[in-house]
């Protein structure tokens, strides 16, 4: 008895060693495929951007160089996109490969250089605390202004608003309302500042903006049709006005509001009023918000 049970076990060890040979062959096999798959779809090794593209983009940063090369740099998928599906031309577009997954980018032939780079390389020129996966370098375009579409429409005059989020916010308010030019006094912030750039969400590729002395501007636009209004407060409460749908809306400094040369040039004061009118407020608005109510009141009487 004890012999046939030592040649059922001796059989079955062998039938054991047998299937462990089968399984550690499948393995073998499948390990190989796996390795020949991942050797197909091996993706070329990513572009390290060079210590002068380097250096160029981070020096954008400074108006100087921003003047100096006709560049300017934009960061976020919705920025840089809008600013592709503008036309505006694209010096550089740095990207990872995650980011060029989700966005097709073949079409736009407004493209001169396309690098495909990591998020440790983007860190090195991003402006932002949490860089973007993608990370565009523009020309700076040529604004053409229409005589004839400015002396029959709204536009807002910027007298030296200095901070470049109040800026890029009043960019993205005129766009909102269907305002298609701003004109800034010389010393207003620049329209490429990073800040100013990333605060207009893409607004800025459907806005023309310029730099201008706004004294010489008002006397080429003034006559008895186009009023120039700005705000005061000795003005007229802006909820009894009768506006326009044309004429300049000007918006003064933070600080000190439209200067006194501007402001003898302008034709209708407003007045945003505070409620309830008895009750002590703060002292005024900031700028930006003041320009979207007044952009929405000269907007809302034309429903």
């Amino acid at each position: 008895m004890l012999c046939v049970l030592c040649v059922i076990l001796k059989q079955y060890a062998c039938e054991c060693q047998g299937a462990y040979k089968t399984i550690t062959n499948i393995v073998f096999i499948l390990r190989k495929h796996q390795q020949k798959h991942t050797d197909s779809l091996t993706i070329k090794p990513l572009i390290v951007l060079s210590k002068n593209q380097i250096k160029l983009i981070s020096s954008l940063q400074k108006k100087k160089y921003r003047d100096s090369h006709q560049l300017f740099v934009a960061e976020g998928d919705k920025l840089v996109m809008d600013l592709l599906s503008s036309g505006l031309k694209a010096a550089y577009l740095i990207f990872t490969a995650g980011w060029q997954n989700q966005y097709t980018i073949e079409a736009y032939s407004n493209i001169e250089n396309k690098i495909e780079s990591d998020i440790n390389q983007i860190k090195k020129i991003s402006n932002l605390k949490t860089p973007s996966q993608v990370v565009g370098v523009f020309r700076m375009p040529k604004i053409d202004i229409d005589q004839k579409e400015v002396a029959n429409s709204l536009s807002i005059v910027l007298d030296d608003v200095q901070d470049p989020g109040n800026l890029g916010t009043i960019i993205r308010i005129a766009d909102w309302f269907g305002i298609k030019h701003i004109f800034c006094s010389p010393n207003t912030a620049d329209l490429y500042n990073p800040k100013v750039i990333q605060a207009t969400m893409g607004a800025i590729a459907r806005i023309k903006l310029s730099y201008t002395p706004l004294k010489q501007l008002l006397t080429n636009y003034k006559n008895s049709d186009f009023p120039f209004y700005g705000t005061f407060l000795e003005g007229e409460t802006i909820y009894n006005t009768k506006l326009s749908n044309k004429g300049f809306i000007i918006m003064g400094n933070e600080g000190k509001g439209i200067s006194n040369e501007i402001k003898e040039m302008v034709s209708h004061k407003l007045f945003i009023p505070n409620f309830p009118a008895d009750q002590e407020t703060s002292e005024s608005l900031n700028v930006s918000v003041a320009t979207a109510i007044i952009c929405s009141e000269f907007r809302r009487t034309k429903f």
